[in-house]
């Protein structure tokens, strides 16, 4: 069995290995898919910006990723703020709360976080940082899930948020590109290669190149999508058959996910 609809918020893989064939990515533009996307590409974009900018003090290369600075920690912070944003964006928009014993709502932490790898395969998109010097350029910012580890950078995102002066050498280079990969990739998990930009009407459809790896958004990060879906969690429905009911879309019940 396959996903006959598609869920809230949750870019996937088709059955037959395409994510974009055929007009497929129209379900992601519907209103009722997620609720006002622009709002968190648009602060990516101004993220993205601002590390370009960096980039013309610290070259992207290898020989710099353990390198720390006050900028460096800014904007690690900002990053995992937009991980964080987009994370309670996919649970809240599918339902997912957390009460305390008197049933008032509490905040989520990483924990619930990482139930949307189960659903959106976080651990296995690839980023590739255009223009680096070196090997260190492609970047898998949530692969430690897969054995069940802390994401190193988001660890030093909280160490140096909670104690800057005794732990401010965490807030590295390296750690900033993986956060930054990061909101990329949690941002494909949902929207695939689209910006919401005036006049964007077509998502990427890949560029033919033999790495497998497209532009993302932003044009700056390349990215290359999950392949390893199983079968029985990818999307097998008629998008145009959908888009005129009332609701066509699934909610995906974090609850039932450990």
């Amino acid at each position: 069995m396959s996903v006959n609809r598609p869920y809230k918020r949750t870019c996937r893989q088709f059955i037959d290995g395409s994510y974009s064939k055929g007009g497929r990515w129209q379900y992601m533009i519907h209103p009722q898919y997620a609720q006002s996307p622009s709002h968190y590409v648009r602060a990516f974009s101004l993220l993205l910006k601002d590390l370009q900018e960096l980039f013309d003090y610290v070259e992207p290369a290898d020989n710099n990723l353990s390198c720390y600075s006050y900028r460096i920690h800014a904007l690690l912070l900002r990053a995992c703020i937009e991980v964080e944003a987009n994370c309670k964006a996919i649970l809240r928009e599918n339902g997912y709360t957390k009460k305390n014993k008197k049933g008032k709502d509490i905040d989520l932490n990483m924990e619930d976080y990482r139930k949307i790898n189960t659903t959106h395969r976080l651990s296995s998109y690839q980023v590739k940082v255009p223009y680096w010097s070196g090997i260190e350029n492609l970047r898998t910012p949530f692969s430690a899930w897969t054995n069940g580890a802390p994401l190193p950078w988001y660890e030093a995102y909280n160490a140096t948020k909670h104690d800057r002066y005794s732990e401010f050498r965490e807030a590295t280079f390296g750690h900033l590109i993986d956060a930054c990969c990061g909101v990329l990739v949690v941002l494909s998990a949902q929207f695939e290669t689209n910006d919401f930009s005036p006049g964007n009407t077509l998502l990427a459809v890949g560029d033919g190149n033999d790495d497998g790896m497209e532009s993302g958004i932003g044009e700056y990060f390349r990215v290359k999508f999950p392949s390893d879906w199983p079968k029985e969690l990818c999307y097998d429905f008629d998008w145009q058959k959908l888009r005129n009911e009332p609701y066509p879309f699934l909610t995906i019940d974090y609850s039932k996910i450990v």
